[in-house]
């Protein structure tokens, strides 16, 4: 890893906001805390990386395989109607790539997840039980 990955924070909004299941070689991996919606963001420990463009090359094509890798998951654990994937970062300057799985009958559909409903809080053992399906899928453990 980079030597400026040992710079790298967390942003205390994204640590608010979810939890934290692990790392893949480049990026953080976190639920997103809102029992609507499967919604997982990938953060690439790159210290001052606010755009894609701020990752180098090799950088920006581990983290198009990383979404793809937690994408492929997502889609196959929650059996989803459509995949959402962003890097929007208008609220939290830190790099950080959405991945949510949609279905037509979820409280935003068609529409974008956010501000749609307040979040709601995960049931403890169903949030467990899909951390763990994740981690078997994206190889965390």
């Amino acid at each position: 890893m980079p030597s400026d990955a040992s710079a790298w924070s967390l942003h205390s909004q994204l640590k608010k906001d979810t939890i934290d299941i692990g790392d893949l070689p480049l990026c953080k991996v976190l639920v997103i805390k809102d029992a609507h919606y499967p919604w997982l963001l990938l953060v690439p420990r790159r210290e001052g990386a606010v755009e894609i463009i701020d990752l180098d090359e090799v950088a920006q094509a581990q983290l198009m395989a990383e979404i793809s890798r937690v994408s492929r998951a997502l889609k196959e654990i929650t059996k989803c109607d459509k995949l959402n994937v962003a890097a929007l970062g208008n609220l939290v300057p830190q790099l950080h790539v959405h991945v949510i799985a949609r279905r037509t009958s979820d409280a935003a559909w068609p529409r974008p997840v956010w501000g749609v409903m307040p979040p709601l809080a995960h049931d403890a053992e169903e949030v467990q039980n899909f951390i763990n399906a994740l981690r078997r899928k994206i190889w965390l453990g």
